[in-house]
């Protein structure tokens, strides 16, 4: 199967390069997207250039592909979803949610001259960071590429109700499973609250398992993929 697969913010595709090992072991096409802004094309890209990349990536793919998103990226996996509702096998969620219509994509941290800079490791202390060696934080803050606030800063659009046919897996690393669902029960996830098939599994890792966890990850990815 074709796993396309979406990295959140302030990465481009080459954070999926072990991933990408793991898979093709497995007997996958992964296709990681390098995003505009995100290592491709204008620092003025926006959320619907994003967007587009993805849906470009899911037009092109053989058969049904399965979408992954990881952290804001989330978002970016649900509206393809959304848009090609019955173009794709399954949609797989990374340590983050998908935004509702109308949530700004990931106006987390204040933009510089038009970009959100990774802000440092500060607001990642925790559970978020604390499998990360120092040497991959290093390699993480000097790789990292500001966001456009074009990006950051666009409305989520959702418009066809068809998206919550598609099956979702959210793969739950600095939280749990048991926590995932308890938020999504208590409505502060409305999109999943929706979804008529979804499975939620656990890694033992931080926010970034492609990172420090790419063998687990691609494993949980390609026994999804075979489930779709």
């Amino acid at each position: 199967m074709d796993i396309l697969l979406i990295a959140g913010l302030w990465l481009d595709g080459s954070a999926w390069d072990h991933v990408v090992l793991g898979l093709e072991a497995a007997g996958h096409r992964p296709v990681p997207i390098t995003l505009p802004g995100q290592g491709q094309g204008s620092a003025s890209a926006t959320l619907d250039d994003q967007v587009a990349a993805v849906l470009a990536a899911v037009d092109s793919a053989s058969g049904k592909p399965m979408v992954v998103g990881h952290s804001a990226a989330c978002t970016l996996a649900w509206l393809a979803a959304d848009v090609r509702p019955g173009r794709i096998a399954k949609v797989a969620l990374i340590g983050g949610f998908p935004a509702a219509d109308g949530q700004p994509y990931a106006d987390f941290f204040e933009p510089e001259d038009g970009l959100m800079p990774f802000p440092g490791w500060g607001p990642f202390e925790g559970p978020d960071s604390a499998d990360l060696s120092e040497e991959a934080r290093r390699d993480f803050a000097s790789a990292a590429i500001p966001v456009p606030a074009g990006v950051t800063q666009g409305i989520v659009r959702l418009t066809d109700e068809r998206r919550f046919d598609v099956p979702v897996l959210v793969v739950c690393p600095e939280f749990t499973s048991t926590q995932a669902q308890e938020w999504i029960a208590a409505g502060d996830v409305p999109e999943l609250a929706k979804a008529k098939h979804l499975d939620l599994v656990d890694i033992d890792s931080g926010h970034w398992p492609m990172i420090t966890q790419p063998a687990e990850l691609a494993r949980l990815l390609a026994v999804a993929a075979l489930e779709a």
